[in-house]
């Protein structure tokens, strides 16, 4: 019988263990915050037109599976920028540049692609490169005020987003060879400077996603499997401490925005550089003087993602997919901007689902679970989520206790 009750309280230790192994409180939350956005997107359909509210709200939720490659070809850009914002987020950093960023890694990109004259087969690759570059120094300038001067990051990045938003359009407007003054626009980018096509028919997709997927994979093992990418968590959460302990805490701060405008900057460079049979969607610049919007999204679906690369893939590719899916609600007379509206409401309240994630797990603790041990694994599940931010890092999160352990 003692065996029996053993074995139990193992196998349910063991759920536990898995739950806080994923990052089940930060999924939950995510979840919570998406349903609690759809429902209040579907009452706001419902307001204003409710004799399509249900039609409508089907086309947002399934109509995205009908235009899979669309969905997977507008997250790219969104991933990267996604990524950039989380990983500053990770540092302690709130990059609110990406859009300036983005905006200059495109330009990089687009020089490269018309001014340059290299062979076929690596022009493509040669204006990633560009684009990345660009968006290097973008996310250089902010970080090294931030590190020398400490010039709050988020007013430098705000400030950052106009000039280069300025400076892209001037220098474009002004070049005889991009740009195409009758159709206020750049020219089309050569076939050979394009991202090679998935070969998906009826798909607009391309290598661009997979590579932003490898690039979060990549970005997830620096964080959490070694020693660089400790070093910079470590000195986002106290850079004071960091450098007591002999970390070098003003060059982590800028090695992050460079990084991190890197990302924004290959996010541009997918996206001017990616084929498209979708009019005005890619290939060619439009100089509005409007900072792009990807950039803000790209802070949205690092908040959904709760600032993990992989999670922050996951939530790109969902509002792309209600995205997608929101265009088709027009079919039933609404407007585009719902679907912003609904996008903005799950935003919204994924900021506080944390909290509301607690507030459950202790409504189940006092009103459903009855015995001690039930009891004991609650409080598990909601340690986690009480004390989730900020994060503390642990033992066994630092590779340099791991080398030690292992020799």
């Amino acid at each position: 019988m003692q065996d029996r009750n053993r074995t139990s309280s193992k196998n349910k230790f063991n759920i536990v263990e898995f739950a806080k192994n994923i990052g089940f409180a930060s999924f939950t939350s995510a979840l919570m915050a998406i349903v609690l956005g759809l429902i209040f997107g579907f009452i706001v359909m419902f307001a204003a037109i409710p004799s399509s509210a249900s039609a409508g709200f089907r086309y947002v939720l399934l109509g995205g599976l009908k235009r899979i490659g669309d969905v997977f070809y507008f997250a790219t850009p969104i991933i990267m920028t996604g990524l950039s914002v989380g990983f500053a987020f990770k540092m302690g950093l709130f990059n609110i540049g990406a859009s300036g960023q983005y905006t200059m890694g495109m330009f990089f990109a687009l020089y490269v692609g018309f001014m340059m004259d290299l062979p076929s087969n690596i022009h493509w690759i040669v204006a990633i490169l560009a684009g990345m570059i660009g968006g290097m120094i973008w996310g250089f300038i902010p970080g090294i005020f931030k590190a020398l001067l400490n010039v709050n990051e988020v007013i430098t990045s705000i400030m950052f987003n106009y000039i280069g938003m300025y400076l892209v359009d001037m220098i474009v407007q002004s070049n005889a060879i991009m740009y195409e003054p009758i159709k206020t626009r750049t020219r089309y980018l050569p076939a050979e400077v394009q991202i090679p096509s998935l070969g998906i028919s009826g798909s607009n997709v391309n290598l661009g996603i997979i590579f932003a997927i490898i690039i979060g994979i990549i970005l997830y093992i620096v964080l959490q499997k070694t020693t660089f990418g400790y070093e910079l968590k470590a000195t986002g959460f106290n850079k004071h401490a960091s450098e007591y302990a002999g970390m070098k805490g003003k060059t982590n701060i800028i090695i992050t925005m460079v990084i991190a405008g890197a990302l924004s900057g290959l996010g541009g460079a997918f996206a001017i550089l990616a084929p498209s049979a979708i009019a005005g969607s890619s290939m060619t610049y439009e100089p509005i003087n409007i900072i792009s919007q990807v950039g803000f999204n790209g802070i949205a679906v690092a908040l959904l993602g709760n600032s993990h690369p992989i999670g922050t893939i996951f939530a790109a590719i969902f509002i792309s997919h209600i995205q997608r899916g929101g265009t088709l609600a027009s079919l039933v007379g609404y407007k585009p901007e719902i679907i912003d509206v609904v996008i903005a409401v799950i935003i919204y309240f994924s900021a506080f689902a944390m909290i509301m994630n607690s507030a459950l797990a202790r409504f189940i603790k006092r009103h459903i679970t009855h015995s001690e041990e039930d009891i004991a694994i609650v409080d598990d599940v909601v340690s986690p989520i009480e004390h989730s931010e900020p994060h503390q890092i642990t033992d066994d999160e630092n590779p340099d206790n791991n080398t030690k352990e292992a020799e």
